[in-house]
């Protein structure tokens, strides 16, 4: 069983190994262009030659560089193929041989092309406003689908007309853009086998440059060593470079030009006529070039080249003047002398002066000379660009020339010049003659000769009518002699001027009048006015001679009163006849005129000075001026008005007040309205501006070595150190003060800590000074003389503050009302008393004595007169704050700054303490109450209600009528006993900052016990 199985395998295997049998591996084969792939044929069977045969039938041979075969044993043989190409695609064969038996196996071999970009370039650059062709070269097979996207959006050749993809695949966009710029993806896909791929291009859109220039034309001056700059700005993508030429010729940065880091600046220093032409602007960059040109014009100032002096003789000879100039354009010429301008081609009426003009050269012609011809001549080039001018002299020969007034005027015992102007070139010689006589003679004694380089001045002072008459001047030089008759006239006095109208006020009245018709032949020096009431004496008046003077005023006129008037002129003769008397009668009283306004600004800039001129009064004296100003701001075109600043009420006899804090660079509008007991004039107006605010100097522009050490010195201290040197010195000022008051006054910390912990006894009674703008008064056992102290303001103040009075330029801006009828209060200088009151009797106030406390001096104490008994005769007493002496402080005056005099019924009070137990309260009063120092320019009211005090009561208890009244003499009217002392001194600046008071002060009589009075 064994044996067949066996047989069997064997037969199977000599029937296969006689049949022969060819594989190839891989039987199939797709081969992309430029890969490389080999196949394996395998041959079952004994074969004796195994071969390789390409598409085309031919058989392949070892040692081929595309095709390889080779033989890997006897059943085997390779086919490789490098780098294939289209042209190894077909059907390849394997043909195995063994004698005549053969068997063979085929393999087709496709080839493909893959996605390939042959030629996708990037960046690539075009320029702007070209067709643009973004190359993108793609093989492959089958041939590839190529879609172009822009910045990852799909391109729509369809949509967008510009853009279109050629035949080549290549895109193309139609007049490219800037906006065109960027990325550009070109993908290509093939569908039968999927593949995809792309390539990104970056697409540049060069700019050509474009030039813009500053100026296309420039204008220079040469020959002053100016500089101009030409500008030219390039703008391109990429950025362009600017070169400057001229002539073909690339101009660089040397010492006649300069340019800037970009090249867009070109600067000519020193510019000349030469450098006039053009320059041209070059920008390049890789989308070409582009040029433009800019004109310099240089002009050159005018100058004279040419002018000289000289010389001629009058009427003997024609002179011309030359003047010849340079300059681009070519300049106009002018001469002038004087005032008179000759232009070109000009000539005179008279046909003496001819002035012609030929290119740069100017001719003057005179041809007649005369002496008024010399003098300095004037050539004016003048063009576009600028002018020269210089100066020659024509030097004229003549004869004297007599010049002066003929007939002058004086009278016997004044001496008169008599001049003699002798114009002559050369200089002449000049001899005085009367009668033939040569002067001065040995019979002359009145008459004095003076001369001078120009004139000669003759003297005379007539002794009697024979020197009035003719005096002759001759005057020689080499050219010729030339004399002159003078008269020597008397003088007469002028006549009357002629009284045109009379404009009468309340207290003044205005004369117009025309001057008289004649001077006697002098000049007339003032002018007299006389007036009176009818059948009074002359009231006269000289007015000194001003320009245009043709009125006067004349004043101290009463109202509603009948005048007469009349003028005279006088001059150094004397005075002439008066003119007619003219009548005219005043008016009532009225309100005043309104002042006139005046502003000054002060150092500071936002301070002003408003400073105003009495008018006519109205007949009343003038109380005082009220003053007002506001804000005026521009909105648009019209004024916005603020609202008024709080009125300042200034005294009279102030001229002027100061506005402080103002703001800068505003207009303000002041109102100064006088006030007298008519009631208020119209106010006078006036506008100003304030200056701008002054701005810091910075350091650097100081020059001035004196401020630049200031400045160093300075800053070398610290805020801190200014201020502790300022409060050192306050300290030490304050500490003066009161070491001064102690001693002079005894008053002060000093003297409170002497006598509160020392023990030390206060001032006297009769040491005490008397403050200012208060009276005070001595007393004794029998009579309190009462004492008013009285402002012109209409309120009130009572004893506790410091009340308002007369406003001036340092008065606060506010004004609080007060009441008018509050009591006025007594100086702390009593001892307080407590009593029950009694009516008393009104007080008499008079309005003439006015005292003005802001600029009363401090009363000496070792001035003050001693006490001494008077008789029984009541006689008043008052003290003025201008007197040298003042009366001890014993008794307080008492005060009362209403307005007008108020009958009041007082409150009467026991007698005081004796005097001699006053000075120890009184300096006790001092330590311990400054208030109840005797200071009314600090009262105020306080709330409007009156409060009952120890002063009070003091004032009550000198109201007070004695038991033994009825022995007394009655107390005298209101006219009786009064004695007025006016203040005549005022304050040298009024500021709104300080409230001087002015007071008047009154002696009040009263019943005496034992007819023993005391006196200030």
């Amino acid at each position: 069983m064994l044996q067949i199985r066996d047989l069997i395998w064997t037969l199977l295997f000599f029937g296969y190994a006689a049949a022969l049998q060819v594989e190839i591996t891989p039987a199939q084969g797709e081969v992309s262009v430029g890969e490389s792939k080999f196949f394996l044929c395998e041959v079952t069977g004994d074969a004796k030659e195994i071969d390789w045969f390409a598409p085309s039938g031919e058989k392949l041979q070892p040692g081929r560089p595309d095709i390889s075969i080779s033989k890997n044993d006897e059943s085997s043989s390779t086919l490789t193929i490098y780098n294939a190409n289209v042209d190894h695609a077909g059907m390849y064969k394997c043909v195995a041989k063994n004698g005549d038996e053969e068997s063979e196996g085929t393999v087709i071999v496709k080839i493909f092309q893959k996605l390939t970009f042959q030629n996708a370039p990037t960046p690539q650059e075009f320029n702007e406003g070209d067709e643009a062709d973004i190359v993108c070269d793609v093989i492959s097979s089958p041939p590839p689908t190529i879609i172009w996207k822009f910045k990852k959006t799909r391109i729509q050749p369809e949509t967008d007309v510009r853009f279109k993809v050629l035949s080549n695949n290549h895109l193309q966009i139609r007049g490219i853009k800037k906006t065109d710029e960027g990325d550009y993806t070109c993908e290509g896909r093939i569908m039968a086998r999927g593949e995809i791929d792309l390539r990104v291009i970056k697409v540049i859109v060069n700019v050509l440059p474009s030039i813009r220039t500053r100026y296309t034309e420039l204008n220079a001056t040469a020959d002053i060593n100016q500089s101009v700059t030409l500008a030219c700005y390039a703008d391109g993508y990429p950025e362009p470079t600017v070169t400057w030429a001229r002539g073909n010729i690339v101009l660089e940065s040397d010492g006649k030009y300069s340019l800037n880091e970009d090249g867009s600046e070109l600067t000519i220093k020193d510019v000349t006529k030469l450098d006039e032409g053009d320059y041209q602007c070059i920008a390049r960059n890789k989308a070409g070039e582009r040029s433009k040109e800019v004109s310099l014009n240089v002009f050159v100032q005018p100058k004279i080249t040419f002018l000289e002096n000289q010389t001629a003789s009058e009427l003997e000879e024609q002179i011309t003047l030359t003047c010849e100039a340079t300059g681009d354009p070519t300049p106009n010429i002018i001469w002038s002398f004087g005032r008179r301008v000759f232009t070109e081609n000009e000539q005179s009426l008279d046909g003496n002066v001819i002035v012609r003009s030929d290119a740069r050269v100017s001719s003057l012609t005179l041809k007649y000379v005369q002496f008024t011809d010399a003098g300095q001549y004037l050539c004016t080039a003048r063009n576009s660009i600028g002018q020269d001018i210089q100066s020659m002299y024509l030097e004229v020969r003549y004869a004297p020339k007599i010049q002066g007034p003929a007939a002058v005027f004086t009278w016997e015992g004044n001496p008169a010049n008599i001049t003699c102007e002798a114009l002559a070139h050369p200089g002449a010689s000049v001899s005085w003659f009367r009668d033939g006589q040569l002067l001065p003679s040995a019979n002359t004694t009145n008459v004095k000769i003076y001369n001078t380089p120009a004139a000669s001045f003759l003297e005379v002072t007539p002794e009697s009518q024979n020197d009035f008459g003719s005096y002759n001047c001759t005057a020689t030089n080499v050219i010729g002699t030339e004399s002159k008759e003078f008269i020597l006239v008397q003088a007469d006095v002028p006549s009357a001027p002629s009284i045109e109208r009379v404009l009468p006020y309340s207290s003044t009245a205005m004369v117009e009048f025309d001057e008289p018709a004649s001077s006697g032949g002098v000049p007339i020096l003032k002018y007299k006015a006389e007036w009176r009431i009818a059948g009074q004496d002359w009231t006269d008046r000289e007015y000194e001679v001003g320009d245009g003077l043709s009125s006067i005023t004349i004043g101290g006129l009463k109202p509603e009163t009948t005048y007469e008037v009349k003028m005279s002129a006088i001059n150094g003769k004397g005075a002439g006849e008066s003119s007619p008397p003219e009548s005219f009668k005043t008016q009532p009283v009225r309100e005043p005129t309104p002042p006139k306004l005046e502003v000054k600004p002060l150092s500071t800039g936002n301070e002003m000075k408003v400073q105003w001129i009495k008018q006519d009064d109205g007949g009343s004296p003038i109380k005082h001026y009220l003053v007002r100003y506001r804000a005026v701001n521009m909105i648009g075109h019209e004024k916005n008005r603020q609202d008024w600043k709080p009125e300042i009420r200034v005294p009279n006899g102030s001229e002027y007040v100061i506005l402080r804090g103002l703001d800068w660079n505003t207009e303000y509008e002041v109102y100064v309205i006088a006030e007298n007991q008519r009631g208020r004039s119209d106010p006078g107006k006036l506008s100003f501006r304030t200056l701008p605010e002054p701005t810091a100097i910075p350091e650097e522009s100081k020059s001035h070595t004196g401020l630049k050490q200031h400045e160093e010195t300075s800053s070398g201290l610290s805020t801190g150190a200014i201020v502790g040197i300022l409060m050192v010195v306050f300290i030490l000022l304050l500490f003066g003060v009161d070491v001064t008051c102690y001693f002079l006054n005894k008053c002060g910390l000093l003297m409170c800590i002497a006598v509160n912990f020392c023990g030390k006894s206060g001032p006297s009674a009769k040491g005490k000074d008397i403050e200012e703008g208060k009276a005070a008064f001595t007393k004794d056992d029998s009579k309190e003389p009462i004492v008013e102290v009285r402002t012109e303001e209409e309120h009130t103040p009572n004893h506790e503050g410091g009340g308002p009075t007369e406003p001036n330029e340092t008065t606060p801006l506010t004004d609080p009302e007060h009441a008018a009828d509050t009591t006025a209060t007594v100086v702390d200088l009593l001892p307080s008393v407590t009593t029950n009151s009694d009516p008393g009797t009104d007080s008499p106030a008079s309005d003439s004595t006015t005292l003005t406390s802001s600029t009363a001096p401090v009363a000496d104490p070792k001035m003050a007169p001693k006490v001494t008994p008077q008789s029984s005769t009541p006689k008043p007493s008052v003290t003025s704050p201008t007197s040298p002496q003042a009366a001890p402080a014993a008794v307080a005056p008492l005060v009362d700054l209403s307005n007008t005099p108020s009958n009041q019924t007082s409150k009467s009070l026991d007698a005081p303490q004796p005097s001699d137990s006053i000075p120890a309260n009184l300096a006790k009063a001092d330590c311990q109450s400054p208030a109840s120092v005797p200071q009314s320019k600090d009262s105020q009211v306080q709330g409007g209600a009156h409060q009952t005090t120890d002063s009070d009561l003091a004032k009550d208890a000198l109201a007070k009528p004695s038991s033994d009244s009825s022995s007394a003499p009655s107390a005298p009217n209101q006219d009786d006993g009064k004695i007025g002392v006016e203040d005549k001194s005022k304050a040298p600046e009024t500021e709104v900052n300080k409230t001087p008071a002015e007071v008047k002060t009154v002696p009040n009589e009263a019943p005496q016990a034992n007819g023993n009075e005391s006196k200030a």
